[in-house]
């Protein structure tokens, strides 16, 4: 097994889809099963441009569009050589969010947004309301068409057991795919 890369597995999806819970849920069931794995979340809100996408996101502070999609952009960036370090490690990285949402929140300005609605905390940051989350899932699906990636649709509907236990088998896939291929360039 030495030698083999890690798998690059994103979690994408609208605002209180799950994504942080079935992410952390995730590295969790494969580091049980012996995988060596772990999370990144974006937007990283450690770095400095992080704590500004922080700021901007809870509504603190006010950032001109076109610069907001650039800082987001730049925060996937610097950490491009830690991902490409890891991935060549054979960790598998589980990333919640990532450029995809970039894309789909930025041409914004299956879960059923009603679901996502009544979840906890939905709301409390800017891009939390149902119209911006229904422009958002219609990027996200026009995205679903771009035969390069490989993309996966889970019902996050279902109970949170249940959506565990598919993203867990569709992993598992795409460790194993990975681990056939060399490392390409990352979509940032």
């Amino acid at each position: 097994m030495a030698g083999r890369r890690g798998a690059l597995i994103v979690l994408e999806g609208v605002d209180r889809a799950g994504k942080s819970t079935q992410a952390g849920r995730l590295v969790a069931a494969l580091s049980a099963a012996g995988r060596r794995a772990e999370l990144l979340r974006f937007p990283e809100r450690s770095t400095e441009i992080g704590k500004l996408l922080s700021s901007y996101l809870e509504k603190k502070s006010e950032v001109e569009d076109h610069s907001v999609h650039l800082l987001f952009s730049a925060n996937r960036w610097e950490q491009v050589p830690l991902i490409k370090e890891k991935l060549s490690q054979g960790v598998t990285l589980v990333v919640d969010r990532y450029a995809f949402s970039g894309v789909a929140f930025t041409g914004a300005k299956e879960l059923r947004l009603a679901d996502a609605a009544r979840r906890g905390e939905f709301g409390q940051e800017r891009y939390e309301d149902r119209a911006f989350q229904e422009r958002a899932l219609h990027c996200f699906q026009q995205l679903m068409g771009d035969e390069t990636v490989n993309w996966k649709i889970v019902d996050a509907s279902k109970s949170i057991e249940d959506v565990h236990e598919e993203i867990l088998a569709l992993s598992e896939d795409a460790i194993r795919a990975a681990a056939q291929r060399p490392l390409g360039e990352l979509w940032k």
